[in-house]
């Protein structure tokens, strides 16, 4: 085993360019979709519902092109293809979803959105393992995160600020305003050319040098035990079942079935796996997930709490602020709009502490290590989104924002370094897909739980989400202390 060559400050900067157009992409995704379907006519019950496109998606491609791009080698290398294709497919949709006429049309563009974003998105976490030595990941994902940064910043305040500038900001009644429109259109252009940029600056090891590069464990062989997870997928189907008729014979409410068919999806999932090729794609995944490294199942507990914060500030951050802080939940009037205008600013701000952040990350870790340095950010904030309840003054809420930005920039970052220590070079991309698993499936969990907690035990106030987010960020934190602290060596 060789280790890898160490790559320079603007090697490193290229092969991570591309995430500025991606969470781009992702930031107008989050900042403005919920408000683009209040303006279509969802109501606050259903938006859960609609925002689930979102992690299915993920659900489904990540670990399939994942899986593929492990097996891909090209004259554009082996993760560059997918960048590409992902690229072209996400600028044509945000170009068409300002443009949607119907809310389910916007449902629909944001599944396309989605589900293409993903496609670029997974191949660049493996690609940061592919091509860095263990020495270098964390400052790596840490770049990724500081692009993110940076992308979100101007992508989230684009509307406050063509707003400012005299673009119109209100629209007819099912009518998407002009700020928001042309906020999408600047987006398609960014995602394109800033993933273009790393596609043609950037350069592959071949899969025999990765080969001999690769540290870490070999994946493990054992055959998949396939009359045990069929009888495992029968007790999580008739679970999954059971639960359905749960919430129609008791009319519980109907998001409930989102988390019942999450139960049922898995075990059909299992019991299919039987009846399958043992050498097919979805065999080798099912069989990956069943096999993957110990340390990957802690830090799936870790994730599954950072992420379920997540989704609950993207979706209810537009409904709080607007209620709460500026006293209007009409999509069509002045103040909403100014508020949901605001939110955009604090996603933005949001953003860009996580920008900073991603620069003193790499810095705590030399100091502390991987593992207290991301109980400590996640722990900023848990207290940030907890203090939306004690604020009323909506520029306050800036401050809020700083500890949101440091967990955020560790989120996307100290995970993926923990993580990719443990996981063979050849399977780089199948288990960082398996890994947004557990991205995806706290995200499905709070769109089946989070409408009915609101309206059975807080009064369907969207402020107690971001609560809840908060104290699940929180113990995110306490989580990651169970996670092995990797040696780095040297490069």
């Amino acid at each position: 085993m060789t280790t890898k060559p160490t790559l320079s400050f603007w090697q490193i900067w290229n092969m991570c360019f591309g995430f500025l157009g991606i969470q781009f992409g992702f930031a107008l995704q989050n900042a403005n979709v919920s408000r683009i379907f209040q303006t279509l006519g969802a109501s606050m019950e259903a938006i859960p519902v609609l925002w689930i496109a979102a992690p299915l998606t993920g659900l489904i491609v990540q670990p399939i092109v994942g899986y593929l791009s492990d097996r891909t080698w090209t004259r554009l290398g082996r993760r560059r293809p997918y960048f590409l294709i992902g690229a072209v497919l996400a600028t044509l949709a945000l170009f068409a979803m300002p443009n949607s006429p119907t809310l389910w049309i916007a449902a629909g563009l944001l599944w396309v959105l989605d589900a293409s974003i993903n496609i670029s998105m997974e191949p660049f976490r493996a690609f940061v393992g592919d091509q860095l030595p263990t020495s270098q990941r964390a400052g790596g994902y840490a770049m990724q995160s500081f692009f993110i940064g940076v992308g979100s910043v101007i992508a989230s305040a684009l509307p406050y600020a063509l707003a400012h500038y005299g673009v119109g900001n209100t629209a007819e009644p099912g009518g998407v305003p002009d700020t928001v429109r042309y906020a999408f259109y600047f987006g398609g252009a960014v995602l394109l050319l800033s993933v273009g940029w790393t596609v043609l600056r950037t350069r592959e090891y071949p899969p025999q040098t990765l080969r001999a590069h690769d540290s870490a464990p070999r994946a493990p062989q054992r055959a998949l035990d396939v009359a045990r997870a069929r009888r495992n997928g029968l007790i999580w189907l008739v679970v999954g079942a059971a639960g359905a008729y749960a919430v129609l014979r008791f009319g519980l409410d109907r998001q409930l079935y989102i988390l019942a068919g999450l139960l049922v999806a898995y075990g059909l999932a299992l019991i299919l796996v039987g009846l399958l090729r043992r050498d097919g794609a979805f065999a080798q995944i099912i069989g990956d997930l069943h096999d993957m490294p110990a340390e990957m199942r802690k830090l799936a507990v870790v994730q599954f709490f950072s992420w379920f914060a997540l989704f609950a500030m993207w979706i209810y951050t537009t409904a709080a602020v607007t209620q709460v802080h500026y006293g209007s939940s009409d999509p069509s009037s002045p103040a909403y709009n100014e508020g949901a205008n605001w939110v955009g600013v604090l996603f933005a701000a949001y953003n860009g502490f996580a920008a900073l952040a991603a620069i003193a990350i790499p810095w705590m870790v030399r100091r502390i290590g991987l593992r207290l340095s991301h109980l400590i950010n996640v722990g900023l904030g848990g207290l940030g989104l907890l203090s939306f309840l004690l604020i009323r003054d909506p520029h306050w809420l800036l401050l809020s924002m700083l500890g949101v930005g440091f967990a955020w920039a560790s989120i996307l970052s100290l995970p993926y370094a923990l993580l990719s220590d443990s996981v063979p070079a050849e399977k780089m991309g199948v288990f960082m897909g398996i890994f947004n698993f557990f991205i995806v499936i706290p995200q499905l969990v709070a769109a089946s739980l989070l409408g009915f907690l609101l309206k059975t035990w807080f009064g369907g106030q969207p402020m107690q989400a971001l609560a809840i987010g908060g104290v699940s960020l929180i113990v995110s934190g306490a989580c990651v202390l169970r996670v092995r602290e990797p040696a780095v060596r040297a490069s």
